[in-house]
């Protein structure tokens, strides 16, 4: 069995410019990667299926799972006889706004390039995530990124200034499809991006603090006011900054102190079964 790390990530920044001739909408936003990871097993099978086991009953065992679509994708692309058993050992959330089965897809296109000995390349195999999902070219990379297009067009950037990072997600999944298909784009408070990539760039954590924003925020608050609530108690148990992740429902707060990350992992414990104090991972993946 090989195994290969799926990290999940945040978005410190996302902003929709427009929607495209396409029906995609115009993204531009900077991810990175946390220390909350899957870890994907996967081996070789000399039937030529594709086999999916989890240890999450919610996650598919068929063409609907990302990693499925990746394995398949390899398969079909360059004519592989040879199958794979893809075990998903789930840590990540799932429809959590964390890229957790993108993360899942990106790492089964780097394990099953060494698998079956493709010698492709990082950016070849970014290119192959796209035709996956939007998401899944920034996690073939991992580290931090500026992310434009509709999510697949991949700047590398410098890791962020360090921190903590405390992540609680509601009892509820978000679709992302319902989140994008209600925003309004006109009168959109858009996040100063630049200002991130400066933040990032000066290892100030101050000003990425005052740069974060999340436009989809103001459609995943009105369907669901619990993630108000979540993001609101996240201050006032101290965070340093706070954001949803993606379209939702995860919120994150970012925490200089490590001294106060305690006093709110324990303050959200009270009203949210899950919640995770990671780190942020900066660099990307060398298992990449």
């Amino acid at each position: 069995m090989f195994y290969v790390k799926a990290p999940a990530k945040i978005n410190l920044t996302l902003d929709v410019l427009y929607k495209r001739p396409d029906h995609y909408h115009e993204v531009e936003m900077i991810m990175t990667t946390v220390d909350l990871a899957d870890r994907i097993g996967l081996e070789s099978r000399a039937d030529g299926l594709i086999k999916i086991a989890s240890t999450d009953n919610f996650v598919p065992d068929d063409q609907r799972n990302f990693a499925y679509q990746a394995a398949e994708l390899l398969k079909n692309t360059y004519g592989i006889s040879e199958g794979v058993t893809i075990t998903i050992e789930k840590e990540i959330p799932i429809a959590a706004g964390l890229a957790g089965g993108s993360s899942d897809a990106a790492a089964t296109l780097r394990g099953l390039n060494e698998l079956w000995q493709l010698n492709l390349t990082l950016d070849e195999l970014a290119v192959l995530g796209a035709k996956i999902g939007s998401d899944v070219s920034f996690c073939v990379y991992g580290g931090t990124a500026l992310a434009t297009g509709r999510g697949e067009i991949i700047e590398e950037l410098p890791a962020p200034p360090t921190s903590w990072v405390v992540l609680a997600k509601p009892k509820i999944g978000v679709s992302t499809a319902d989140v994008y298909g209600g925003l309004k784009i006109e009168g959109l408070k858009h996040p100063n991006t630049k200002q991130m990539i400066t933040a990032i760039e000066n290892n100030d954590y101050d000003l990425m603090c005052k740069s974060v924003g999340n436009v989809l925020e103001t459609v995943t608050f009105k369907l669901h006011p619990e993630v108000v609530m979540l993001k609101e108690q996240m201050h006032r148990f101290g965070a340093d900054a706070v954001l949803m992740s993606g379209s939702g429902p995860t919120v994150f707060g970012l925490v200089e102190n490590e001294a106060r990350v305690s006093r709110i992992y324990n303050g959200l414990r009270g009203f949210c079964e899950e919640v995770y104090v990671v780190r942020m991972l900066g660099e990307r993946n060398p298992l990449a």
